[in-house]
C-alpha cells in the first residue's frame, strides 16, 4: 500500500523560484496528509514550454539552482519521494539536454529518466532542444510498492503509429504495481475524452494501473486544463481531479486499486466532459486570466463596435478579470449606425463596465484631406475603409499605453482565415480571445454566456443583427463573404481537416463534397482556399490567440507566406 499526492499546479515559464515555491507548498501538504510520494508534472521546474530559454546560460544556471533548492527541501521531508519534471544534462552526441523525470528523496536523486518520445508536430517542438532518452522502463521501489514512470508523449504511442518505440511494451515487461505519467498536455475541444480513451485502452491492454498527472493554467496561446486522473485495467477511469483549477489530491493504491486518501471509494467520473460552449468559456477565461497576470496586466480594454465579436470579447474579459478591470471604447464614424452605438451602451451597462466615446469622423477627414493634398486624388474605397480601422487601432493603443490596459483584439477564426481584418487596425493588441472560434461558434458562445448568467449580458439585438464592419454605406459582411454557416464548413475542411473531431470532420467533408458537385460551389471553395493562402502574412503579424481547437493559427500551423499554395 502507498499513499501518493497528485500535484496539479499552475506553473509560470521561467519563474524558477515561483515554481519551486509552488512545489514545496504542495509537498508539505502531501507530507502532512501522510503521503509517501508527491507527483509533479512535466518540466514543472521550468514551466512548459521554455523554448529557446533552454539555450540561455543564465536560465540554465537558475534551473540548476532551482533543482538544488528542491533537493534541500526534500532533505527536510526525508520520508517523502518527490517526482519532478525538469531539464537534465545529456552526455554524448546530440542535444545537451533531456526532458527529464527525477525522483528525489532525502536530498538525493534516487531515479533519473529521460523522455523517449519527443513530439515535433502541431504546437510541439521538443526535438529542437532535447535528445531522446534510451529505451528503458524506469521502476522505483517505494516501501513495498514498485512504481514505473513515463513522461507525457511516452504514453501516447501504444498504437505504434507515430514512433518505432512503444515505451508501454518495455513497461509491461518491467511489471510495476502501477505507472505514473507526468504530463504537460495542452487542452483543446475533445482532448480530455481522448486522453481517457487512449490511457484506458493502454491500461487494459498491458494490465497496468496508471496515474496521469497534468499541469493547469494558461501559457501564451495554449491552456492546460489539469483534469489529472487515475485509471485501472478493469474499471477504466476511477478518479479525476478538477478541471481548469489547481488541485492537490492524495490517493491510496492498495491491492491493485486506487482509493481516496482516507480509504473511501473515488466518486464516479463522468464519461462526457463539459459541453462545447462551456468548455470554450472556461478555456478562454483561464487563458486570459493567466496571460494578463503573467504579463503584468491587471486591466483590459476592448474596442466596442456594437457587434457580436467585441460584445463576446468584453463578456469573456469581465468573466476573467472582473468588471472593475475592463473598459470599452466606442469609436463611431460617419458610417456607424445609431443602433450600434446604442447597443454598445446597453452591453456595457449590462456588464457593469465603463464605455468611453471617442469619435473618429474628424480624424478620418483630416487624414483623407491630407492624402488628397499629397497625391492629388481622393481617398476612397478599400483604403478609406482600412483607414478607419487603423485610426481605431491607434486610438485603442493610445488608451493601452496611457492607462496600462491590455488591448484585446476581437477577430474570429472565420474572418482571420480569409483576411477579413485590417492589419495595424482591428488586429492591434496583445491577445485575441475568440480567434480560434468560427463565426457560427461566436454566436453560439454568446447565447451560452447569457444562458449561463441567467440574464441578458450580451443584448439580443447584438446577437440578432446582421454582421457588418460598418466601414462603408450599408455595408454587410455578406457583401464580401458567403454566409457564415457556409464559410465555416469550408474553412473547417480547409484549415483543420482531419484534425477535426470525427463527427465534425465527416460533416465538413460531406458539405464540401456537395459544393464541389456544382460549378459555383467548386468556384467558391477555390476562392476561399486562395483567400486563406494569401492572408498568411496577416496572421503572421497578428497577436497570439487562445487555442481551443486542435489546430489554431499560430505555432501549430506553419505555412510559408511567399509560396504558391494552389
Amino acid at each position: 500500500m502507498i499513499q501518493l499526492t497528485l500535484a496539479q499546479l499552475n506553473y509560470t515559464v521561467g519563474d524558477i523560484q515561483g515554481n519551486v515555491a509552488l512545489m514545496v507548498g504542495a509537498a508539505q501538504q502531501a507530507r502532512d496528509g501522510g503521503a509517501e510520494m508527491v507527483i509533479f508534472t512535466e518540466l514543472a521546474l521550468t514551466g512548459y514550454y521554455p523554448g529557446d530559454l533552454l539555450d540561455d546560460p543564465a536560465f540554465q544556471q537558475r534551473t540548476a539552482a532551482g533543482l538544488l533548492a528542491l533537493l534541500q527541501a526534500s532533505r527536510e521531508m526525508p520520508n517523502l519521494v518527490w517526482i519532478i519534471g525538469a531539464p537534465i544534462n545529456h552526455d554524448g552526441p546530440g542535444r545537451s539536454m533531456n526532458n527529464g523525470l527525477l525522483a528525489l528523496k532525502d536530498g538525493e536523486v534516487v531515479l533519473r529518466y529521460a523522455k523517449q518520445l519527443l513530439p515535433s508536430y502541431n504546437i510541439f517542438n521538443e526535438r529542437r532542444h532535447f535528445e531522446p532518452g534510451p529505451d528503458v522502463a524506469p521502476v522505483l521501489r517505494v516501501g513495498t510498492t514498485r512504481v514505473g514512470f513515463m513522461v507525457c508523449e511516452d504514453g501516447w504511442n501504444d498504437s505504434g503509429s507515430e514512433y518505432e518505440v512503444n515505451p508501454f511494451r518495455r513497461m509491461r515487461d518491467a511489471a510495476p504495481d502501477f505507472v505514473v505519467l507526468i504530463n504537460a498536455s495542452p487542452s483543446d475541444i475533445g482532448k480530455r475524452e481522448l486522453r481517457h480513451k487512449v490511457f484506458s485502452e493502454a491500461s487494459a491492454r498491458h494490465d497496468l494501473p496508471l496515474v496521469y498527472v497534468n499541469q493547469v493554467g494558461g501559457q501564451d496561446q495554449i491552456v492546460f486544463d489539469g483534469a489529472s486522473f487515475a485509471v485501472e485495467p478493469l474499471n477504466g477511469i476511477v478518479f479525476e481531479a478538477r478541471r481548469f483549477e489547481q488541485d492537490v489530491t492524495t490517493l491510496r493504491f492498495d491491492a491493485g486499486r486506487f482509493w481516496m486518501g482516507n480509504g473511501d471509494e473515488p466518486g464516479q467520473v463522468k464519461t462526457e466532459g463539459l459541453p462545447t460552449m462551456a468548455f470554450y468559456q472556461a478555456q478562454i477565461v483561464l487563458g486570459l486570466r493567466d496571460y494578463a497576470r503573467r504579463c503584468g496586466f491587471k486591466q483590459a480594454v476592448v474596442g466596442s463596435s456594437g457587434g457580436i465579436d467585441s460584445a463576446l470579447t468584453l463578456a469573456l474579459a469581465v468573466a476573467a478579470l472582473g468588471a472593475d478591470n475592463v473598459a470599452a471604447v466606442t469609436m463611431p464614424s460617419r458610417y456607424s449606425s445609431t443602433g450600434s452605438v446604442d447597443d454598445s451602451v446597453t452591453l456595457c451597462r449590462n456588464l457593469g463596465i465603463p464605455l468611453h466615446t471617442h469619435p473618429i469622423a474628424d480624424l478620418v477627414a483630416v487624414y483623407a484631406q491630407q492624402f488628397e493634398t499629397t497625391y492629388g486624388e481622393p481617398l476612397k474605397g478599400l483604403p478609406l475603409e482600412n483607414l478607419q480601422a487603423r485610426i481605431r487601432g491607434t486610438v485603442l493603443m493610445e488608451h493601452s499605453n496611457s492607462f496600462g490596459h491590455l488591448l484585446l483584439t476581437t477577430g474570429n477564426k472565420s474572418e482571420i482565415s480569409v483576411g477579413y481584418c485590417t492589419l495595424y487596425g482591428d488586429t492591434n493588441g496583445g491577445l485575441g480571445l475568440i480567434g480560434d472560434l468560427y463565426k457560427t461558434e461566436v454566436f453560439a458562445l454568446s447565447r451560452h454566456v447569457n444562458e449561463a448568467a441567467g440574464r441578458e449580458l450580451i443584448p439580443q439585438a447584438i446577437i440578432d443583427k446582421e454582421p457588418s464592419a460598418e466601414l462603408a454605406p450599408d455595408q454587410k459582411d455578406s457583401d464580401s463573404l458567403p454566409p457564415y454557416p457556409v464559410l465555416d464548413e469550408i474553412l473547417k475542411y480547409v484549415v483543420e481537416g482531419e484534425r477535426l473531431a470525427q463527427g465534425e470532420y465527416a460533416q465538413a467533408k460531406a458539405f464540401v463534397k456537395g459544393l464541389r458537385a456544382q460549378p459555383e460551389g467548386l468556384a467558391l471553395i477555390e476562392r476561399i482556399q486562395h483567400m486563406v493562402a494569401r492572408n498568411e502574412y496577416k496572421r503572421r503579424q497578428a497577436p497570439p490567440i487562445i487555442r481551443v481547437r486542435a489546430r489554431a493559427f499560430g505555432a501549430g500551423r506553419q505555412m510559408p507566406i511567399a509560396a504558391k499554395h494552389y
